[in-house]
């Protein structure tokens, strides 16, 4: 040191960093600027520091991380979805998000020490640690809440789906999709009901599902169908050689299946955790001609609260749907839904509108819930999801049982992807198809067949049908519909049904 020169103080001139190089005397504001900058792009505050290689590192594993989930977003939506089914793997989500928190609070925080000017007066250390403890906040906030949805998910998987969950007609093994070329799921709307005991359902459909295309034939059957048949090898055609029958034809419809049959025979299929689905599995099964996989069962009586947890759907109604009434017992609606397209209904109207029976028919009542379901797949967009994830998660879980393993999620994932783009289609075996009362399961077993495996071509238009001869039977229609179609507003429908006026009510 030379005479006449002060030496200078370490903070004043500057510290070298461990990257070699000096950095010039910054002001306090300057300090908490960088710092909140540091928290949007960690690294950038230990650059602004003198620290180059520390912040180089940190920016690039930041950058590196944006860039992953941007591409989960986007090109990798499948590769996400098959992750967020991985009960495992989302453990090890709510540890890494916990360790990223915390791992950003220490570059903030570090950061913040690195570029605090010294001396520093106590009133600044102040608004500095505040400064710092809501750039904390800002971090810890949104990590608890991702923690939350990952813990809400894996509650969920677990929940709903088990791999140790007997059943009497799921295969056993590590892959049961195996090779198929098609998955056939039951679909089941269980309702109690008031006064009845024990579950009736009177939704009972077969989604069958092309693992190839993701073209998908909904089959639709009547809740009075009657003689349900069994697989001949089944034991349960030993004890119902003539189809299901519990004694009175009321009890031995399709709806009295699931509760009547396990009364009944309650051990005859073995070990299984839901008897009743698996009846119905075998039966139906056997009436269309199709190997039943697995089963979804859904309380009507708690639909209502997953539709409120979407926050609603929209639905097209052509004519006036009653809310309430019970037909057997004339007892008048309590008021009815109006025709209009895009109706917007909370969870009461859809189950109304749904459940809606009195003065129309049971084909009626399954043509709405199949655009009930159609119009709660519309409404289940991605931003409603997050949105509403947590009373969607814990609705779920209450309301839904299903047969489905966690072993075959990501398979169904990736057929939920191919759904998403392909063909759906309905088949409803209503009164012009079969007579519930004498069905002709051959016939239907054929028209199942027809359903999911049309021709390859379009055919050549066929030259009009010559008009029956007197005696003989007009050809039966076509029972193979657009859902899309289905579900359209008709306007002309609807004016007839406003021109003829509300029905009767109780009030009325």
């Amino acid at each position: 040191m030379t005479a006449g020169t002060a030496p200078v103080a370490p903070e004043q001139d500057g510290r070298a960093s461990r990257g070699g190089a000096r950095r010039a005397p910054r002001s306090f504001g300057s300090a908490l600027g960088w710092t909140a900058l540091g928290t949007l792009l960690p690294g950038v505050g230990y650059l602004a520091a003198g620290r180059r290689r520390l912040g180089a590192v940190v920016l690039g594993i930041f950058l590196v991380l944006v860039a992953g989930v941007v591409w989960l977003a986007t090109g990798g939506r499948r590769f996400a979805a098959r992750t967020a089914v991985d009960t495992d793997v989302l453990l090890w989500a709510t540890v890494g998000i916990g360790v990223l928190a915390l791992l950003w609070v220490v570059v903030v925080v570090t950061g913040y020490r690195m570029l605090l000017p010294r001396p520093t007066s106590g009133g600044r250390h102040v608004v500095g640690g505040l400064l710092v403890a809501l750039l904390v906040a800002g971090i810890a906030a949104p990590a608890v809440l991702a923690g939350q949805f990952v813990a809400t998910s894996r509650g969920l998987i677990d929940g709903v789906f088990a791999d140790d969950r007997e059943s009497a007609t799921v295969p056993d093994g590590p892959d049961p999709f195996g090779s198929k070329d098609r998955v056939n799921v039951l679909l089941l709307g269980g309702d109690g009901g008031e006064g009845r005991e024990g579950v009736r359902t009177d939704t009972v459909i077969v989604a069958s599902t092309d693992t190839e295309t993701g073209d998908t034939v909904l089959f639709s059957l009547p809740r009075n169908l009657e003689d349900l048949p069994f697989p001949a090898d089944s034991p349960l055609a030993e004890v119902y050689p003539e189809g299901f029958d519990a004694g009175s034809e009321s009890e031995s419809l399709l709806n009295a299946v699931y509760r009547n049959g396990p009364a009944e025979f309650p051990d005859i299929l073995g070990p299984t955790d839901d008897p009743g689905a698996d009846f119905l599995k075998l039966g139906v099964g056997e009436a269309l001609g199709l190997p039943i996989d697995y089963h979804v069962l859904v309380n009507l009586e708690g639909f209502s609260r997953l539709v409120d947890a979407l926050g609603g759907i929209t639905v097209n109604v052509n004519y006036y749907v009653p809310v309430n009434g019970i037909p057997d017992s004339r007892e008048l609606p309590d008021a009815y839904i109006a025709p209009g397209p895009d109706v917007e209904m909370d969870g009461a109207t859809a189950l109304a509108f749904a459940r809606g029976r009195f003065g129309l028919t049971d084909y009626d009542r399954m043509a709405r819930q199949r655009c009930t379901i159609d119009a709660i797949v519309d409404a289940a967009d991605p931003v409603t999801l997050l949105q509403r994830y947590q009373e969607l998660a814990s609705t779920t879980e209450d309301i839904v049982s299903t047969d489905i393993p966690r072993s075959v999620l990501d398979d169904f994932v990736d057929l939920a992807f191919l759904v998403k783009d392909a063909e759906l289609r309905s088949v409803v075996f209503d009164e012009e198809v079969i007579d519930p009362a004498y069905p002709d399961y051959e016939r239907m077993r054929q028209l199942v067949q027809d359903a999911i495996a049309p021709p390859a071509a379009p055919e050549p238009a066929p030259e009009p049908a010559p008009s029956p001869a007197p005696g003989e039977e007009p050809p039966a229609p076509d029972p193979v519909t657009d859902v899309g179609d289905a579900c359209a507003y008709d306007p002309v429908r609807a004016q007839e049904a406003r021109a003829a006026g509300e029905p009767p009510t109780k009030q009325g």
